[in-house]
This record gives C-alpha cells, sequence and structure tokens, in this order.
C-alpha cells in the first residue's frame, strides 16, 4: 500500500525527503532538457498508464514521478500534451467520485485474481487517489492562470498567444469543467473516506484556498461556469462542510481587498442559501461586520465602500435573513463613516421594500414585523438630517426608490414631502439634487390623483365632510361595534390620519384615490350637482375623507417650495437649475398652485452660457407651449407675449429665433398667429392680436420674410381702431415694420407716404394714453429712421410741428392763465407737453447719432468694396505681383489713408453738428440743448412737476451722451441732480445714464467715481438697484477699474432689499473669476474701510465670509494670513481686532498658511488678551486639527499652547494694569481730599503755624523690601508728601504691611528738625493713619 499523499506548501515540496511516511517523488525528469517530442512522448505515456490502468496507479512511485514531472513542466508542454494530461487526470477524478459512493454498499469486494483487498486499504487508496487527482488539477489550472497574467502584462507573450491555436487546447472550458468537477468531490460522501464528522482539514483548506484565489481574477469572474463552480466549491464548504468561520474570514478578505468580487461573492451567498438552505455564512458575515469596531471603517474607506455594497446586494438577495439580523448593523448609525451609513440606508430600503410581502398568517406575528417595518422607517426619517451630505443625499435617493415601489402610506406621505421641502435648502448641492428628484418622484407616484389644485380638494373635501356628519349619527352604534374589529381586515380602515401604519394594507392604491380625484375635480368644475356620489358606506367614507386631508395638505407642501425653486433657478449648480426646472414642469403637469407663475422665471436662464442650462429651458419651453395642432401653439405662444415683462419677452424672442431656425414652429403655426392677428378667428380680442403680432415679430429676426405677406394688414390693424383699444398694439407695429427686409423698406420709401403720415400723427398727437406715448413714440422715430429715405428731413419737421404743438397750447393758455389767480392748469398741461417736446427731441437726437454711424459704416463698406474690385480687376488683367507692390507702396505713402481721414473728419463734424455748433449756423436741436440746460438748471421750478422734470433730465442725459462738450458743461449739474433729485424715478434714470455716459467718455467720467459709487448708498432701492447694475457692467467689463470705493458695493451684500443682495453677490462672484481673482487682492483693503462704516457685528461678517469663500488658491490664502495679521499692528481698537481675527477664522489655512500664522506671532500677541479674540485663533486651531496629517499635529498642538499660555500671561498683565489704573484714580480722589481738608486747617490756624506747612506724612513703603512705591501730591503747593503704595504683580504680605508701620515709626522718629518741630495739634491731626489693603485692591491711605 502507497504512503498517505499530504499536500505540500508547493509543488517542488514533493521532491523533499520526510522522516514521517508520505508519498514524495523519488525520481522526478528533468523536462525543460527534453526535446519537444520527448515531451510529447513523455506526457503520452503518463496519459496511456492512467488511462489503462486501474485509477489508483497514480499512487505508483513511476507513475507518480512521471505525472509530477509532466505537471511541473506544463507550461512549456505543447497545447495538445497539455489538453491530454488535463484531460485524462480530469477524466480519471471523474471516475473515482462515484467508487466512492460503492464503498457503503460493498464493503468488501474480490478481485478477479481472488485476493481479497481490506476494506481499510481500499479506503486509503481511494483517499490518496483524489487528493492527488485534485492537487495537479489545482496545480494545472494555477500554473495556467500564472501564463496567461504574465502574457497579459507582456505585449511578446501577447503575441505569441495569439499564434497559438485553440482548437485543441481551450483553457477556459476545461477550467470550468476541472472547478466544477472539485466541486462535485466535495458533494459526494467524505465520511467514506475521511470518517463520520472527521474529514481531512487539509483538503478541505487546500481547496477552500485555491477557490478563493481564483476570485481575485476578475478576467475569470467572468466566464459563467467557472463561477458557478466556484460558489458551489463555497457553499458546499459552509454548509455541507460546516467551516463557516474560515469562510466568513475568506470572503471579508477579499471584500477589503478587491471591489470587483463584492457582486460575485453576494450572489455566491445568496446561491449557497438557495440551494442548500443554510444562512449561514450570511449570518455570520452580517455579525462579523456589525462586531467591527466602526473606526475601522473610517481608516479603510475602500473597505467600508465594499462592506457597504456587500450588504447591500445580501438584503437585495436574501431580506428575510437579513431583516432578522439588521439589529447587529443598526449601532454603525454612530459611527464616523458615511460610507457605511450609506449602505445601511440602503439596506433598510431594500428590506422596506421586499422583506414585509410575505405576511405570516398570524395576527401577533403581522403586528411584529409591522413594527420592525415602521421602526425602519423612522430610522429613514432621522437619517435626512445626518451629518454627512453623502448620507443624506443617500436617504433621499431610497425614498425615492421607495415611492416607486409604492412602499410608502399615506400617513407618511406628507411628512417625506415636508422633509424633502426643507432639503431643497440643504448646503450641498447633491442633496438639493436628491431631494428635488424625490419631489418629482412622490409627484409621478403620488396616491392622490392626477390633479392636485389645492382649491378642488378643498371643496370636495369640505362635501365629504358634510356628508360623514350626517351619516355619522344615524351609524353611532354601528360604528361602536365596527371599531372593535381589526382594522386590517378592511383595506380603507387602515387610513389613519395621524400617519400610523397598522397593516399593510396601510398604503392606498393609486388608482383607488386617483378615481375619487377626478370625481371630485369633475364636480368642482361643473358646480352643477351639489351632491357628492354615494362611493360606499360610512368607513369608506372616513377613508375617502382622510384621503382628500392628505391630499390637501400634500399639494399644499409642494406649492410652499415655489419660492426656493425660484431661488434654485439662479443657482451656480447646474443640476440645481436643471431639476427645478423638472419640478416646475411636474407640479405644473399636476396643476400645483404657483407652479406657472414659477416656470415663468425660468425664462431668463435662456441666456445662461452654460450650454445644459439652455437646452433645459428649450427643451421646457417647448414641452409646455409647443402643441401638435397649430392654432393651440399659436394661443399658447401670445397667452404668453400678453403676460410677459419686457426681459421675460427678450428671453421669449431668443427662445422663438431658435426655434424657427430648428423647425420646432411650423408653417401652420405662423398661419395661425396671423389668423389671431388679423381677426380671422372669432372671439379674438386686441390684446391677443398684439400678442400674436408679437410673436411674429420674434420669427421675423430669424426668418424676415414672414411678414412681408401681411405688410398691410400691419399697417391697417396696428395704426388703425384697434390701436385705440390696445395702447400696445401700435408700438408693435412699429417694431413689425423695423423688422421688414430691405426690399420690403424699399417699397414704403417709395410708396409710404401714408404710413410716415400715420408715425408722425402717432408722435405729435394725442391719441395714446400718457403711460404709453413715451414707448410708443420711441419706436416710431427709430422706424423713420429705420425706413424714411430722407429721415433727418422728416426728423426736422417732427420737431418744428411739435414744438408748434407745445407753443400754440401755450398761448391758449394764457388768458386762462391770466383768469386763474394761481395757474396751476395751464402750468400743469403746458408741463405735460414741454416734457413730450423734449422727449421728442432727445430722441430724434439720439437716432441721428445712430443714423450718421450707420452712414459712415455703409460709405466704408462701399469704399472697401470699390477696392478690393479694383485689385482683383488689376490682378486679372495685369500681373498680380505688380498690383500687389503698387498697393503696398500706396498704403505706405498713405494714399487710401486720406480717404479715411476724410470720412473721420465728416463724421466727428456731422457728430457735433447734431446738439453744439457755432450760434450763426446752429442746428434746430442745436436751439433746444441751451434751453434744455437752463430747464434743469431752475431746480425750484422743476421740481414742482415730476414728470417734467423726469422728461427734462432724460433728455438731457441723451443730449450728454453725443456731445462730449455739452456732458462736460452739464457733469455738475448732472450729479447735483442724481444727489438731491426728490424723485426716485428721476435719480433712477440719472443712474443708469452715468453707466453709458462712462462707456461713452471714461476719461471726462474717471473724476466723478466716487460720486457713482455713492448712488449705492441711496435710500431708494429702484436707485440702489440701478446703481449695483451700473457698476457691475461697468467693472466686468473693464470699461471702469476697480478703485478704492469697491467697499461700498460690499456693503450691498447685506442690502435689506433681497434682490441688491443678489445681485451684489453676483457682481463678486463674477469677479472672481477674472484674472487672478481681483478680490485677493481688494480684500484688505475692503476690510480696512468696512471699519468705518458702522457695520452690525453679524453684517460684517456675512459680507466678509462671503469675500472670503470667494477665494479658493491656497497660494491667495496664504497671502491673506500675512496681510491681515500684519493689520493687527496698527489697529488699536478692541472691536477691530475682533474683525480681524474672524476674518483669519474664516480662511482656508493650509499646512504652509499656518506656519505663516505661527510665524506672524510676534505681530498680534498683543491682541490675545481678548477672549473673543483667543476663541477665533481656537476655531482656527481646531479647523486644522480636524485636516492636519499625524506629524503636523504635533505642530499644531505646540502652537495652541503656547497661545493659551500666552492668553493667561496677557490677561494677567491686563488685570494688573486695570488695578493699577483704579488706584490711580483713588489717588486722585485722595488728592482732593487732602487739598480741601489741608484749606479748612490753615484757614483756622494762626501765622506762626505756617512752618507746620513744611510737615511730611511718610509712606512705609519706602522701607525696603515693602514692595510699595511713593507718589507726589502737591509738593510745589506745601512741599508736604502723601506717598501713595502701587502694588506690584505679588501683593504684599501681612508680615510686609507690619514692617512698613514699623518703618513709619522709624522715619518720624529719625526725620529732619524741620519735620520733628511738628506742634502737638498738628501732630494729634495727623496721627490718625489706618493702611486699607484687601486681596483685589491696591494698598492705599485713609486720612481721618
Amino acid at each position: 500500500m502507497a504512503p498517505p499523499f499530504i499536500f505540500p506548501s508547493n509543488l517542488e515540496d514533493l521532491e523533499e525527503e520526510s522522516d514521517d511516511p508520505r508519498l514524495s517523488v523519488v525520481s522526478p525528469i528533468d523536462v525543460t532538457s527534453l526535446r519537444p517530442s520527448e515531451l510529447d512522448e513523455l506526457v503520452k505515456g503518463v496519459a496511456f498508464d492512467l488511462s489503462d490502468r486501474d485509477l489508483f496507479c497514480i499512487e505508483d512511485q513511476d507513475v507518480f514521478d512521471r505525472v509530477y514531472s509532466a505537471v511541473k513542466g506544463f507550461s512549456i508542454l505543447s497545447p495538445s500534451s497539455k489538453y491530454n494530461l488535463a484531460e485524462t487526470i480530469r477524466s480519471n477524478l471523474a471516475v473515482l467520485l462515484p467508487n466512492v459512493d460503492s464503498l457503503s454498499r460493498a464493503p468488501q469486494e474480490s478481485p478477479p485474481g481472488g485476493v481479497r483487498i481490506p476494506l481499510n486499504d481500499r479506503i486509503a487508496a481511494h483517499r490518496n487517489a483524489l487528493k492527488i487527482y485534485a492537487y495537479f488539477l489545482v496545480t494545472i489550472i494555477l500554473a495556467e492562470e500564472s501564463k496567461q497574467d504574465t502574457a497579459i502584462n507582456s505585449k511578446g507573450a501577447a503575441q505569441s498567444s495569439k499564434k497559438m491555436p485553440t482548437s485543441v487546447w481551450n483553457f477556459v472550458a476545461i477550467r470550468s469543467r476541472i472547478i466544477n468537477l472539485i466541486a462535485n468531490s466535495l458533494e459526494i460522501n467524505l465520511a467514506l473516506l475521511f470518517g463520520p464528522g472527521d474529514t481531512d482539514v487539509s483538503y478541505l483548506s487546500f481547496i477552500s484556498k485555491f477557490t478563493f484565489s481564483l476570485f481575485e481574477n476578475q478576467a475569470l469572474l467572468k466566464d459563467t461556469g467557472t463561477k458557478d463552480g466556484l460558489g458551489r466549491i463555497i457553499g458546499c464548504i459552509t454548509a455541507k462542510h460546516k467551516r463557516t468561520a474560515e469562510s466568513c474570514a475568506s470572503i471579508l478578505h477579499l471584500i477589503y481587498r478587491f471591489d470587483f468580487a463584492v457582486p460575485h461573492l453576494a450572489e455566491v451567498i445568496a446561491a449557497a442559501v438557495n440551494k442548500y438552505g443554510d444562512g449561514s455564512l450570511a449570518i455570520a458575515l452580517v455579525r462579523e461586520i456589525g462586531r467591527t469596531d466602526p473606526k475601522d471603517y473610517v481608516r479603510d474607506g475602500l473597505g467600508a465602500e465594499n462592506v457597504g455594497r456587500l450588504i447591500v446586494e445580501l438584503a437585495d438577495r436574501m431580506p428575510r435573513l437579513i431583516s432578522t439580523n439588521i439589529g447587529v448593523l443598526i449601532p454603525h448609525f454612530g459611527g464616523e463613516s458615511y460610507k457605511i451609513r450609506n449602505a445601511l440606508v440602503g439596506v433598510l430600503g431594500k428590506l422596506v421594500v421586499k422583506a414585509f410581502n410575505d405576511l405570516e398568517k398570524d395576527q401577533s406575528s403581522k403586528i411584529m414585523r409591522l413594527r420592525g417595518k415602521q421602526a425602519m422607517l423612522d430610522i429613514l426619517i432621522e437619517r435626512c438630517k445626518d451629518v454627512s451630505a453623502y448620507t443624506r443625499s443617500r436617504v433621499l435617493q431610497v425614498w425615492a426608490e421607495l415611492c416607486e415601489e409604492r412602499a410608502v402610506s399615506i400617513g407618511l406621505w406628507n411628512e417625506l414631502a415636508s422633509v424633502a421641502s426643507g432639503r431643497l435648502e440643504d448646503k450641498s448641492a447633491m442633496v438639493r439634487k436628491s431631494a428635488l428628484n424625490l419631489l418629482i418622484t412622490m409627484l409621478q407616484h403620488n396616491p392622490f390623483g392626477p390633479v392636485l389644485r389645492a382649491p378642488t380638494f378643498g371643496a370636495t373635501l369640505e362635501k365629504y365632510k358634510e356628508k360623514l356628519q350626517v351619516m355619522e349619527p344615524a351609524c353611532s352604534d354601528e360604528c361602536a361595534s365596527d371599531g372593535e374589529i381589526l382594522s386590517g381586515e378592511d383595506p380603507h380602515k387602515a387610513v389613519s390620519g395621524d400617519g400610523d401604519v397598522l397593516n399593510e394594507e396601510s398604503i392606498v392604491q393609486p388608482e383607488e384615490s386617483t378615481s375619487d380625484s377626478l370625481i371630485s375635480s369633475s364636480q368642482d368644475q361643473t358646480q352643477e350637482n351639489t351632491s357628492v356620489p354615494d362611493i360606499g358606506n360610512l368607513e369608506q367614507i372616513k377613508a375617502l375623507v382622510a384621503s382628500l386631508e392628505a391630499g390637501l395638505q400634500f399639494s399644499k407642501c409642494i406649492a410652499s417650495t415655489m419660492a426656493i425653486l425660484v431661488q434654485l433657478l439662479a443657482s451656480s449648480s447646474v443640476t440645481d437649475v436643471e431639476n427645478s426646472i423638472l419640478l416646475l414642469m411636474r407640479c405644473r403637469q399636476f396643476q400645483i398652485d404657483g407652479a406657472e407663475e414659477s416656470l415663468l422665471k425660468m425664462l431668463p436662464l435662456v441666456f445662461s452660457q452654460d450650454k445644459s442650462i439652455y437646452e433645459a429651458v428649450e427643451n421646457a419651453f417647448v414641452s409646455i407651449y409647443i402643441r401638435k395642432i397649430p392654432s393651440e401653439t399659436a394661443l399658447n405662444l401670445l397667452n404668453l407675449a400678453i403676460n410677459s415683462s419686457i426681459g421675460d419677452l427678450a428671453a421669449v424672442e431668443c427662445l422663438i429665433c431658435s426655434l424657427m431656425s430648428k423647425g420646432e414652429i411650423s408653417q401652420s403655426t405662423i398661419s395661425a398667429l396671423w389668423d389671431y392677428f388679423s381677426f380671422n378667428i372669432s372671439g379674438v380680442v386686441a390684446s391677443q392680436s398684439r400678442g400674436a403680432l408679437s410673436i411674429l415679430c420674434m420669427a421675423a429676426k430669424s426668418s424676415p420674410g414672414i411678414l412681408s405677406s401681411h405688410l398691410q394688414d400691419i399697417i391697417d390693424i396696428g395704426f388703425g381702431r384697434w390701436a385705440k383699444v390696445e395702447p400696445l398694439l401700435a408700438r408693435t407695429a412699429c417694431v413689425a415694420l423695423e423688422r421688414l427686409t430691405e426690399d420690403d423698406k424699399e417699397k414704403l420709401r417709395f410708396n409710404g407716404s401714408k404710413i410716415f403720415g400715420v408715425l408722425q400723427s402717432l408722435v405729435t398727437g394725442f391719441l395714446l394714453p400718457e403711460r404709453i406715448w413715451y414707448a410708443a413714440a420711441d419706436k416710431a422715430i427709430s422706424t423713420l429712421y429705420s425706413i424714411h429715405p430722407a429721415p433727418e428731413t422728416f426728423a426736422a419737421d417732427l420737431v418744428k410741428k411739435s414744438l408748434t404743438s407745445v407753443l400754440s397750447h401755450t398761448t391758449s393758455d394764457e388768458a386762462g392763465c391770466q383768469a386763474d389767480s394761481d395757474g396751476n392748469k395751464s402750468s400743469t398741461v403746458l408741463a405735460s407737453k414741454l416734457g413730450r417736446f423734449l422727449f421728442v427731441v432727445s430722441q430724434i437726437a439720439l437716432n441721428q447719432l445712430v443714423y450718421v454711424e450707420s452712414c459712415v459704416r455703409k460709405i466704408r463698406l462701399e469704399k472697401s468694396k470699390k477696392e478690393k474690385a479694383k485689385y482683383e480687376s488689376e490682378v486679372t488683367d495685369g500681373d498680380p505681383v505688380c498690383a500687389a507692390e503698387v498697393q503696398g507702396i500706396n498704403a505706405e505713402l498713405g494714399i487710401g489713408a486720406s480717404d479715411d481721414v476724410i470720412i473721420d473728419s465728416l463724421y466727428e463734424k456731422a457728430e457735433k453738428e447734431i446738439v453744439c455748433s457755432s450760434s450763426s449756423d446752429r442746428n434746430l436741436i442745436g436751439y433746444c440743448a441751451p434751453f434744455l440746460s437752463k430747464l434743469c438748471k431752475n431746480i425750484n421750478l422743476i421740481q414742482k412737476y415730476p414728470d417734467l422734470q423726469a422728461s427734462a433730465m432724460l433728455a438731457l442725459c441723451r443730449l450728454m451722451i453725443i456731445d462730449a462738450d455739452f456732458c462736460e458743461a452739464n457733469l455738475q449739474l448732472l450729479f447735483t441732480v442724481v444727489e438731491s433729485a426728490p424723485s426716485e424715478t428721476v435719480r433712477s434714470n440719472c443712474t443708469v445714464a452715468l453707466g453709458d455716459l462712462t462707456v461713452r467718455f471714461p476719461n471726462l467720467m474717471e473724476p466723478w467715481t466716487e460720486n457713482m459709487y455713492a448712488r449705492l448708498r441711496d435710500p431708494s432701492t429702484s436707485v440702489r438697484k440701478n446703481a449695483v447694475l451700473v457698476l457691475s457692467h461697468l467693472i466686468l467689463n473693464d470699461m471702469m477699474k476697480v478703485k478704492g470705493y469697491i467697499d461700498e458695493m460690499a456693503v450691498r451684500i447685506e442690502d435689506k432689499d433681497e434682490r441688491i443682495s443678489s445681485l451684489a453677490k453676483l457682481f463678486f462672484h463674477e469677479l472672481s473669476k477674472k484674472g487672478n481673482n481681483p478680490i485677493y487682492s481688494l480684500l484688505p483693503d475692503i476690510l480696512g474701510r468696512l471699519f468705518s462704516q458702522n457695520l452690525q457685528e453679524e453684517a460684517f461678517c456675512n459680507i466678509m465670509q462671503f469675500l472670503i469663500t470667494s477665494i479658493k488658491k491656497d497660494k491667495q490664502m496664504e497671502g491673506l494670513v500675512e496681510k491681515l495679521c500684519n493689520r493687527f499692528s496698527g489697529v488699536t481698537d478692541t472691536k477691530q481686532w475682533e474683525c480681524i481675527a474672524y476674518c483669519l477664522s474664516q480662511l482656508t489655512f493650509s499646512e504652509k498658511g499656518l506656519k505663516k500664522l505661527v510665524d506672524s506671532f510676534k505681530v498680534y500677541e498683543h491682541v490675545l488678551s481678548e477672549d473673543s479674540v483667543m476663541d477665533y485663533f481656537r476655531s482656527i486651531i481646531n479647523k486644522c486639527k480636524k485636516f492636519a496629517k499625524p506629524e503636523f499635529k504635533l505642530c499644531i498642538e505646540e502652537f495652541e499652547e503656547k497661545l493659551n499660555k500666552f492668553h493667561a500671561e496677557r490677561k494677567e498683565q491686563d488685570a494688573t494694569t486695570r488695578n493699577a489704573m483704579s488706584y490711580h484714580k483713588k489717588v486722585g480722589k485722595l488728592r482732593s481730599i487732602f487739598r480741601d481738608k489741608k484749606g479748612t486747617v490753615e484757614n483756622g490756624r494762626n501765622d506762626n503755624d505756617t512752618e507746620d506747612e513744611a510737615s511730611e506724612v511718610i509712606n512705609p513703603s519706602q522701607s525696603e523690601g515693602s514692595g510699595f512705591t511713593t507718589t507726589e501730591i502737591d509738593q510745589a503747593a506745601d512741599h508736604s508728601e502723601v506717598l501713595s503704595p502701587k502694588t506690584s504683580r505679588k501683593g504684599a504680605t501681612r508680615s510686609k504691611v507690619k514692617t512698613s508701620k514699623r518703618s513709619l515709626i522709624r522715619e518720624l522718629k529719625t526725620s529732619s528738625p524741620t519735620q520733628s518741630n511738628i506742634r502737638p495739634r498738628r501732630a494729634r491731626r495727623l496721627r490718625t493713619i489706618s493702611l486699607a489693603m484687601s486681596a483685589s485692591t491696591p494698598l492705599c491711605y485713609v486720612l481721618v
């Protein structure tokens, strides 16, 4: 009998001799020295012996040695030899496995020769053969896998592997068969071979180690057959052979190291449970994960993530098993690893959906399971407030999944909606994104119906409540008896108002609630039948009332988020904007109150530079307003144009142009719009006609030919009788005329006398209301300059007629003025007409400037075309090189430039003549300009008529924009008006004009920069808003340098008006993107100027916090540390110390930044005595500790210790200083008391007592070691001294006080003769001297 086979550590160990009897290699063959043909012969011989002889020939020493040699050189074998060797060993093992079971049926058999073999020997032979075959097969797989890994890493090997024929040696297929065969070997009755309960540990350990090592190969797991075989091995070892602990440890090892193995291992664990019905491995894994220290997951982030993925996979595959063991994982919610908390949230979500579907029939079991489910839901609600944004985001995602699975009850629905609405204001963008998606999902899967209008729900709810009140008295006895019945018997009874989850049926099905809502909606809309339909008994009515109450609450909750969603539309996060638009669209679909108005706020986002935001707005616009039926699309668009503001109209125009270019708006829609404009559809009103024309004008911007076919309709309807009904219709018609093609404009120039007359009457007449006339006249004048052949001539006639209208009106009113003593009526009429005249003059002047520029542009364009044509003709007729040389010579001589100089001079002259010229040839507007200037300077007159002042100042600003000299002459007047005008409209308009003047004449406006910034302090909200907009435009477009007054803009961050605050924040946000972030260099100056603004502490902190957060670079942060520290040296105010320290605490400190803070200690050491300053430094230390490396934390702790020590010392010194100052105050009081008493004594003293004036009271502190100093009091007056003590830092002891008394007596005895001749009466007055000293006050004298 062969000795037993023992698994070696590696293949070569079989060649070593051992003291104990074991099967080893005696005569190995060196296959590396053999030729390929010899190797093939060796393998053929081995395969022949294994196939021809019995299964146990592998134990023979000769066969064993040759098989060992072939396996050892397996990598150098030919493919055919590899296949023969591996397939022979595999087939022998496959035959051997059934023979093991025969041992139990035939304990002893006789071979053909008649020699009986003992049963123990047979068992030993089977055991040896099983181990040898399994070992060599495993070795072959490992060798081939190692070779393939090497081939992947080596290009040469990869190329050689491509040349290897795969028809014979298909390793993947053979590997799968071998692994499944090994799995079969574990499923046989191994107790027959190894004894009952005594399975060979080495065999199982060897197979287990081999299996788990293969799980480290990601490519291998892609083969389904191999992966299934490995799973069978692990399941069998764990479930059948009870090696759960070892398998659990190996699985955890794989999970911590290889993330790709997680789903495969989860599948293996689930397969083991399904096949063997043994969940011990899953339970052991869950408990081991639960017992792990939470701090370990913090240190190993990858391991924590993989563990989390595993438990989520297990919860998804075996929810019932995990739900019974979830308690061991719940404590990890208190750990610091957010990845584990994320995974636990996902686990709870999977369990809520899947673990409670198949409830037992036992009522008590139902209640226990449902309580567990409710506890999980409560945990998910609580986790919405987790400290980690990742966990908050994940739990909201889980709630969205639960809503999709309809696993949220009505009782919990509104609580969840409230939580999600609150998370919309979360500081993290990912949490806001998840909250938005959750609300979208809740709307899409809501159980209340397709219409969520609050008024509809409220009206229907009231009706059913009334019906319920009628039914309740009649059914009171029945209700009492029904209350004893368990709520689980009726799904409607489970709906409770307080949100308790009683049973599984408490989840209202959407079909039921939708039908209820539809019934209610139809009744509310028709209002024909006041009664409600009878839907069932009393309990069903109660359930419906509870559902309607919940639906009404849900509708109000969603409606309350509209303001937050509008704010998110302006968020800097793209996901916020995109998901807010999606949620608003969903709200509009369900008719949530306020959704329609909120959606209009998204229109300005079409101008966003982010392509994704633009596409989101465009897609939303198409889905909302574009319909398949053209008439519906036209009606939607014209209603949008009617209800939109000027800014929204600009956004709609951009979208319409884009959709026209893409073909989204069909010609049928354009035809429908013309029908609405032309009143071809019944029921059309004038406002709808105007809206249709507005949309057509927008479409004409990209397709100008749209307006050509209906030109006469535009003139007849736009300026006809409908213009009196809808005043804005005339203005819209003017816009349409401006957007005509050049061919259509040429037709009007030759045949447009009628239209010119209409436009003139529109400007000079009084058909339109005052509030509409200005906008219409503006467009009418610009239209005249666009389509008239000689606009300057026509404009001059227009000015004259307008002036005639004013003068004639004034003349007719002079008599009235004489008849009326106060003349208010005639003056008011004159002011309104004069205002119109000034508006016409200024608008014509401005359009004349634009007209001159367009003419110059056309001349230059024609000139360049002629030069180009001339050059091309010369090149064509003659030598191209010669033509190029001639052109170069002309350019050097300036022949072509002379024409440009002439054009420029003519342009300057024409521009100058618009407003100012010599008195001899002054034009029409030139005469109006001085009058306008004098009118605006007459403050007393013009302030009586605010409308006239508004028109006059607007006209003045327009003329100033045209001419530089006129601008310079009236700048002082303009700034006087903008600062002192009582009308905020005037100040607001002038503020806007200042921006235009800065663009036009920057050098003239540069000295007035401070006055422009002063507009930011205006009491009017509109003025401040315009000032912020103007300055933002000028600075961000490099039209104005950022001066030292930028602190005024910073103060607007905390403006009481939210719109202004948002604009200021947007300005600094955009400013931080320019260059090297100018805020970095401006911040110290802003800080210094804010000190003088007398801001509240909260406002100052908010401003500086916002500005500091805009600085992202570490280098700039480090520079700010040094700059802010240096500011401590020049500041003595405690309040400023606190402000600087607060700014330091808001910085993000890197290692270099903290080093600069430590190096600057001498600069700020004097401020550390203040507790508030020290608190900010402590916050800096705490912040640095959180993110510092372990080796750097020691330096932080040393710095903290230094700060605390110096703070304590400075506190002690300051206390001593305060005591000294208190002492000096007391000494001052003593001085006054002494003087008063001395004066009293001297008044009653005789002349011969004058020598007493030289007497002294000696301070005992003069004695050595007393610790006190002397202070002279009024020595010049009476040569007497009161020697006052000053406390030292250590104070004085009782013995020192006694020494001081003795010293006083001694000095009195040994005093000078003058001092010793004190009269007894004087001595009695001074004999009472007491020393009073306490623990907290300095020593002082009290004279009695």
